[in-house]
């Protein structure tokens, strides 16, 4: 398999025509993608004669009838080529007659079946172009180097190469595009040592059987990880797979939907899978994926509500779909069905208690289908430096691990690269895998991975409504009758010590400055007393009887009557003004109203979480009684789910002893004492 990578520096060098052409770099993969797709279609089609020829003789086969042959070909189901089986020639024939060579190399293309034509886009005109190999030529010809490139490509030479040899050079080549067209928002190329790890890790939950294993990649791009991990249990595990994947990019399915065919009873798909799955009635296995991070789902919100698959127990925020792709793929599991997907690290802790994040994360571990979380290094990604996670699902639980959830923190399990690629900087080497899969197989406590019961994770969001208080423990609660929520007020003045109001009816307004009384509402009086706050600013509301105002410093309401001050408790002074419409007996209107109401305030307290209902229930009566000082009412409490990798693994800096610090100290005093003496001379 090593020499095969001989040909990643070849195809590379491709680039120094494009290059010397004017194309930008950030173009090169659109224009290579279809090339490095007609050198693999071409080496395998050979190649299958080649087996033919032995498996038939090359003279018995020399004397099928040519119909017979086109068809013996076809049900092979890899492909066929007018020119390659008929004509006998090749790319590399082609291009060695420059005078010919259009009309050759456009016969050529044309000679291929009806799905390679289309997933080459050969007769692409709008609509899906797929590897749009039409557009790129006609570019090329424009710049007059469409014969010198298809030369570099017709000298590499894939025959001798295996399927599994083949995909390994795919993955190189497709890292490099993925390195220099990252522009795409969320979408990361999965490096070999992360495909490494998922294959080692699904591989040792593989059994030896003569039942097919089908593994599902929902978002499998040009199918890099899905026929790796593929690769990599077949050199495993002595088991039949066969693979199933969809993508709705359309040169990147292209390019997963031509490896697919020669491989055995590989299913490829195009499109949306969140709004079209093209595997609805299929259950999988395995399951792998890397879906986008951070990406909106805005623009088909409307299917995803409309959804009737009943595969969306939540709907996160639109902002970001990776848990609308996580609940797709639990449910394509079969009852016995494991996974491993790749997310960033929102998906931990995105949302509060309630939200549709925190509530998904819930439903997952409260079906016990998480068996593990493993954070990965940084700098792992090509185009991405964060912490990303694999979410290791098992629908078939030894009873040992059930309701239970191991986190590995392999954040240090890694070798760093001697050359950086792009944004990657370290990887996942072999040993380091081997222990992070001998870890989880273990599934027991180590210096960097602990097993918890899954309630660990979850927390009580418990409401209150507190009644807030004044320094002698009254409420203005205390001051009302017969259950009323406020005390009206009917003032004859309102002041703030900038501007007062004795009317509160307004009918009339200054004619000159506002246009209506509306105007006048809404420029003036409206903003006025949306400004007025008692507690910063010395409110005052006369009525024929009192005064009231509030003590800040004694946080109470007063009221001042006959020159007795009356401190009636903690509250609030609401001041309202409002437009009402022209009535029968009443003209349009401002009508400005007070109230005294209590001084209520809704918060939350965050509790641990306990299993048992009755234990629950008595640590948050525990922290109420310990923490809450102030008269509350209970209100609704929301059980929430998040996963705090830095809580568990956090470990403070060891700080130095202080007689070294002193010594430090010490020893700058007494350089500094020296620099002074020598000044001093």
């Amino acid at each position: 398999m090593k020499n095969i990578l001989q040909y990643e520096s070849k195809i590379w060098n491709t680039a120094d025509l494009l290059r010397g052409s004017g194309i930008k770099e950030s173009e090169w993969p659109s224009f290579m993608m279809p090339f490095f797709a007609l050198a693999m279609i071409e080496s395998r089609l050979i190649r299958m004669l080649d087996e033919m020829k032995k498996e038939y003789g090359e003279e018995a086969l020399a004397e099928i009838d040519k119909e017979d042959f086109i068809d013996l070909i076809r049900d092979k189901g890899q492909g066929y080529n007018v020119y390659i089986f008929e004509h006998k020639k090749t790319l590399k024939d082609i291009c060695a007659n420059d005078k010919s060579f259009d009309i050759d190399f456009e016969a050529y293309l044309h000679g291929f079946d009806g799905e390679t034509k289309d997933l080459l886009g050969v007769d692409a005109t709008e609509g899906e172009k797929f590897l749009d190999i039409k557009g790129v030529v006609t570019k090329l010809k424009a710049k007059k180097v469409l014969l010198g490139y298809t030369k570099e490509w017709s000298e590499i030479d894939l025959k001798p190469f295996n399927n599994s040899e083949i995909t390994t050079l795919e993955e190189h080549i497709k890292r490099k595009w993925a390195d220099i067209s990252a522009e795409t928002a969320g979408e990361q190329y999965t490096p070999d040592d992360v495909i490494g790890l998922i294959s080692e890790i699904i591989a040792s939950k593989v059994q030896e059987s003569d039942t097919l294993l089908k593994i599902y990649d929902c978002s499998c791009g040009g199918g890099n990880m899905l026929f790796g991990v593929e690769d990599r249990i077949n050199q495993n595990v002595n088991r039949l797979t066969q693979t199933f994947g969809q993508d709705w990019n359309d040169a990147l399915y292209a390019l997963a939907k031509i490896e697919s065919r020669f491989r055995a009873d590989s299913k490829i798909e195009h499109g949306n899978t969140l709004t079209d799955d093209k595997f609805y009635n299929e259950e999988f296995d395995v399951v792998v994926a890397n879906p986008p991070y951070g990406v909106s789902w805005k623009g088909y919100q409307k299917d995803i509500v409309n959804d009737k698959t009943e595969r969306f127990k939540y709907l996160p925020s639109v902002s970001d779909g990776q848990l609308l792709f996580m609940q797709h793929l639990i449910s394509k599991l079969d009852s016995v069905g494991m996974g491993v997907v790749i997310h960033n690290g929102s998906t931990l802790f995105s949302g509060d208690a309630g939200s549709s994040e925190s509530n998904i994360r819930k439903w997952m571990l409260d079906t016990d289908i998480v068996e593990a979380i493993i954070q990965l290094p940084t700098d792992e990604f090509f185009n991405t430096g964060i912490y990303t996670y694999l979410w290791v699902l098992n629908k078939n639980k030894a009873s040992e691990r059930k309701d239970k959830l191991m986190l590995i923190n392999a954040s240090e399990k890694f070798k760093p690269l001697k050359k950086s690629k792009g944004s990657k900087r370290k990887e996942v080497d072999e040993q380091s895998r081997l222990e992070i899969v001998e870890t989880l197989a273990s599934f027991k406590d180590n210096e960097y991975a602990r097993v918890f019961e899954k309630e660990h994770f979850y927390f009580n969001k418990q409401a209150i409504m507190l009644t807030n208080i004044d320094e002698n423990g009254k409420s203005y609660e205390e001051q009302l009758e017969n259950s009323k929520k406020a005390k009206k007020l009917t003032p004859i003045k309102i002041d703030n010590g900038e501007r007062s109001f004795t009317e509160f009816v307004l009918t009339d307004y200054d004619t000159e400055q506002f246009e209506s009384l509306k105007d006048y509402f809404e420029q003036d009086i409206k903003p006025f007393f949306a400004s007025l706050d008692y507690k910063e600013q010395p409110l005052a509301i006369i009525t024929s009887k009192a005064q009231y105002g509030f003590d800040l410093d004694k946080e109470t309401l007063i009221k001042t009557e006959n020159g007795h001050r009356e401190e009636l408790g903690c509250g609030k002074i609401v001041v309202k003004a409002s437009l009402k419409k022209k009535s029968k007996s009443q003209p349009e209107r401002i009508e400005i109203t007070v109230e005294l109401t209590p001084d209520y305030q809704k918060d939350y307290e965050i509790i641990p979480f306990y299993k048992e209902e009755s234990e629950n229930q008595q640590a948050i009566d525990a922290f109420m009684d310990k923490y809450i000082t102030k008269p509350f009412e209970r209100l609704e409490n929301v059980v929430g789910v998040e996963v705090n990798f830095n809580k568990i693994f956090y470990k403070p800096e060891k700080l130095r002893p202080v007689s070294d610090i002193l010594e430090d100290i010490q020893n700058l005093d007494n350089q500094l004492k020296t620099l002074e003496a020598e000044l001093a001379l």
